[in-house]
């Protein structure tokens, strides 16, 4: 069975990992409320999703 011979230098094993990278979320914006969401789901402030509304979101009131 093989066995390397030598350890892989750093310019190896990071050019094996160059594509390893963390990728941006796709955020759209709610067309009710403006606020960013991810696309194709329901908006969490307002609870809207195609144009209409999906789930009731109830308001906390501060203070």
């Amino acid at each position: 069975m093989g066995a390397p011979k030598k350890k892989p230098t750093r310019m190896k094993r990071d050019q094996r990992r160059a594509h390893f990278k963390a990728t941006v979320p796709n955020l759209i914006e709610c067309p009710h409320c403006h606020e960013l969401i991810p696309s194709h789901t329901v908006c969490p402030n307002c609870g809207w999703y195609g144009g209409e509304e999906k789930i009731k979101i109830e308001k906390e009131e501060k203070g």
